[in-house]
């Protein structure tokens, strides 16, 4: 039976998170770009003034709503996460050098994508039952494109509730887990060769699954005011940290950033056959893998972060929209950025050998260990994990919690929230591979609602963007 539907889940993945999935996504971001005249270029000092300028700024939110800098760290939460370590590493592993170029192209189309999103969460957003502010694919696509569409919001708010459990909390904790299981065994607190070996594994990771309930049980429970709280200073933090730990392992790899760029835009354009593939095939996989992760790392076109968006108090659609672009900035263009050149800088993989022997976190890690030795290397990664994981678990417990709010009226809440709660101690000592790939599938299933209502809502962005910009002069 499991076979079967690992079967039948490959058989969806592989449209969902396939070259003609991917195109749509790039297409409606290409789309909306020229919608939008380019504005993530020509309107950049007004979105950067607006977002890296205000960062500091002081920020009072009304009952039911959070400040603006709030919900784009509870949105960063879930899109700065493990993807901007392991996926990283497996893109480059896969596609090349090059795919870093395609993943910056995907974040370019993109920033229009998630700002679009923003604005529409914003002027569709109701107050629940609790007076604050939820919004949406969900809403938008029922209060833009009418009644008549409510089964596709339905299907957008299913995908979302479940894709919550798997790829926003049982793998998160898993990773985790995991890291800091090989983190122990490498500073020696755990010995794998000791006849009890198997159940202090056990143990030790059921611990670590008991903490993360603990700490995200206290967070989620009370709602998004305190979700947005937490986030507000774990993201930034971690953010920061991850960067510094970036720029020192480049500075003292510095003699060989000219040639990681020139890898990448090399392998970028390469179409001349290699050791014994199609010319352009290198390419070609470039591309799928750039874009793939660029994708699944800013999750730029799913309208998972638009949830988290609706609860700004902002007056005006655009002003949380410049936010959107800002995210897919920080998310794909700094900090994945930052994972692949040190990657690159290091010397780890020799390209004209073929593809890298290692792939994920073992090869981030062997990266920055080239700067800061094995050990330290391991922790810092480890580290980077733990943040990025624990803040996707949150960001994703509140998508999860809008999307199943949505679906059954405000009922059954506490109920969803102590099943989130009790998936990350069963996910920290479980094998996932199943529940991966099927939350994989769901989370890229959530960008066909939402891409509909995208490219149908289109012309209400456009509209928006003008009222705004002519306000502003």
């Amino acid at each position: 039976m499991v076979e079967l539907i690992n079967q039948i889940n490959a058989q969806i993945n592989s449209f969902v998170w396939g070259p003609p999935m991917l195109i749509l996504i790039v297409g409606v971001g290409i789309f909306l770009t020229l919608r939008l005249k380019l504005m993530q270029i020509f309107k950049a000092p007004l979105w950067i003034k607006n977002t890296f300028g205000k960062i500091f700024h002081k920020h009072e939110a009304a009952e039911g709503a959070v400040t603006p800098f709030q919900a784009i760290s509870t949105a960063l939460a879930s899109t700065v996460g493990t993807g901007n370590i392991i996926g990283v590493a497996t893109a480059i592993a896969s596609g090349g050098p090059g795919a870093i170029f395609w993943m910056w192209v995907s974040a370019f189309f993109g920033m229009m994508t998630k700002y679009s999103e923003v604005v529409l969460a914003i002027h569709f957003r109701k107050r629940n039952e609790n007076n604050e502010w939820v919004g949406g694919p969900m809403y938008y696509i029922c209060d833009g494109l009418g009644k008549n569409f409510k089964w596709l919001a339905v299907l957008f708010a299913v995908f979302g509730s479940l894709a919550a459990f798997g790829i926003g909390n049982m793998t998160q904790v898993h990773s985790i887990a995991n890291s800091l299981d090989t983190l122990a065994v490498n500073f020696g607190f755990l010995d794998p060769l000791s006849l009890d070996s198997a159940s202090t594994h056990i143990f030790f990771k059921m611990s670590i699954g008991l903490l993360i309930a603990l700490a995200v049980g206290l967070t989620v429970i009370g709602g998004v005011k305190r979700i947005s709280r937490v986030v507000e200073k774990v993201v930034p933090f971690m953010c920061v940290c991850y960067v510094i730990g970036g720029i020192v392992t480049l500075i003292i790899n510095s003699a060989a950033l000219p040639n990681a760029f020139s890898l990448i835009f090399r392998y970028a354009f390469d179409f001349k056959a290699a050791a014994g593939g199609a010319a352009g095939y290198f390419v070609l996989q470039a591309m799928r893998y750039g874009v793939a992760r660029g994708v699944f790392s800013n999750e730029a076109g799913l309208g998972s972060a638009p949830i988290a968006h609706a609860a700004a108090h902002v007056k005006h659609p655009v002003q949380q929209g410049v936010w959107g672009i800002m995210e897919v900035f920080t998310d794909t263009l700094v900090v994945c950025t930052f994972t692949a050149l040190v990657i690159l800088t290091s010397g780890v993989i020799d390209f004209s050998a073929g593809h890298a022997q290692i792939s994920g976190a073992p090869l981030s890690i062997a990266a920055f260990s080239t700067a800061f030795g094995a050990k330290f290397g391991s922790l810092f990664i480890a580290l980077a994990i733990v943040f990025f994981a624990f803040s996707t678990i949150l960001g994703w417990s509140l998508y999860g919690v809008r999307c199943f709010e949505f679906l059954f009226k405000g009922k059954g809440m506490s109920e969803y929230k102590m099943v989130f709660i009790l998936c990350t101690v069963a996910a920290s000592v479980l094998e996932l591979n199943t529940v991966w790939d099927i939350s994989d599938t769901f989370n890229g299933l959530m960008a066909i609602p939402n891409l509909i209502a995208l490219i149908a809502l289109s012309g209400i962005v456009v509209k928006l963007t003008k009222e705004y910009l002519n306000d502003k002069k």
